[in-house]
């Protein structure tokens, strides 16, 4: 497992530049000693340039530092998670749709297209994570998004 870490650290590396952090191995599923690389990645970033897999070991991504209005939420209530998802698609899509220029210039490709920034901040794939979303809030396992 460390021999995998130190190769994707070393594949990777580049990415430290835009702000990756390799923070090392976790626990997927600790009962099971199902191992992850776990990485740290700023909000402005291209997701899609992290694999979802390296040599068999799955990686978790999780987005440090601040974040956009768009995705500041109220925790004050003790239940805010009932009322509030903070990766809501809409709040992405209000966030691509307000700063597309920044995000261009700061992702450094003044060619991408709306969806590929949606997929770039999203986790690498907007049009999944919308379905898989909009899912789960079905199934009421989310709070439907609103603009309160």
């Amino acid at each position: 497992m460390y021999d995998t870490l130190k190769r994707f650290e070393k594949k990777y590396a580049p990415l430290k530049k835009l702000g990756l952090r390799i923070t090392g191995l976790g626990f997927a599923d600790a009962r099971k000693k199902v191992h992850v690389i776990e990485v740290t990645r700023p909000f402005m970033f291209d997701s899609r340039l992290i694999p979802k897999r390296f040599e068999g070991m799955d990686v978790r991504s999780k987005i440090s530092g601040d974040l956009p209005e768009e995705f500041i939420i109220n925790r004050e209530r003790e239940d805010w998670k009932e009322f509030e998802f903070v990766w809501a698609p809409e709040r992405f899509e209000k966030y691509v749709d307000r700063c597309s220029k920044q995000i261009k210039e700061e992702l450094k490709n003044p060619d991408m297209t709306r969806e590929d920034m949606l997929s770039a901040l999203c986790f690498g794939d907007f049009q999944l994570h919308k379905t898989k979303i909009l899912r789960l809030v079905e199934e009421g396992k989310l709070p439907a998004y609103s603009q309160s």
